[in-house]
């Protein structure tokens, strides 16, 4: 997704900073409008995993508490925190992608896997989950598996993204170790 400003309805004086008086409501709409817009892409292409429902994170000291241990490596707090969380909310992908994360660094593959696969069936255009579950399949050496997660991202992100691009990464990572 990407932005672009318009410059049809500006006056002259909008270059110089002047004060517009015709319509100088809705082009400063406009260019709040478009300033929300631009900061909230720049937001959501920065996160990695980026949850569905930031809002659920605000509401659920768990939840914020799981994403705070992730963001500090500390697995087995992420993990306690992350399944109490999710106790509460059984329908929340994020909270299953971030457990699935958890696990996986942790070094339990098979519970990643599980947390992986019910994020995804809640939400099958979750891009985070495919990225991982992706690069978990790399983990355990079914490199085919995780093309199809290459391939999903593809058609889910229609211009690239930042979870295809990091797949597709460790994907020609994973194929240039398996070369040597």
């Amino acid at each position: 997704m990407t932005t672009s400003g318009n410059s049809r309805g500006r006056g002259p004086d909008c270059e110089s900073g002047a004060q517009v008086r015709d319509g100088s409501h809705a082009w400063v709409f406009g260019v709040v409008l478009m300033a929300a817009s631009v900061a909230s892409l720049s937001a959501t292409a920065t996160a990695d995993p980026a949850p569905d429902d930031p809002a659920a994170e605000r509401l659920d000291p768990d939840y914020a508490a799981g994403k705070y241990a992730i963001d500090t490596s500390d697995w087995d707090i992420a993990i306690k925190r992350l399944s109490l969380a999710a106790l509460r909310d059984t329908r929340n992908a994020d909270i299953q992608n971030y457990l699935g994360y958890a696990y996986r660094q942790s070094g339990q593959l098979e519970l990643a896997f599980k947390h992986y696969q019910r994020a995804l069936q809640l939400n099958p255009r979750h891009r985070g989950a495919h990225e991982y579950v992706g690069e978990a399949y790399l983990m355990v050496n079914d490199l085919t598996k995780a093309e199809e997660h290459l391939a999903v991202l593809e058609k889910i992100c229609l211009i690239p993204c930042e979870e295809y691009e990091d797949l597709r990464k460790a994907i020609t990572e994973y194929r240039q170790r398996a070369a040597k």
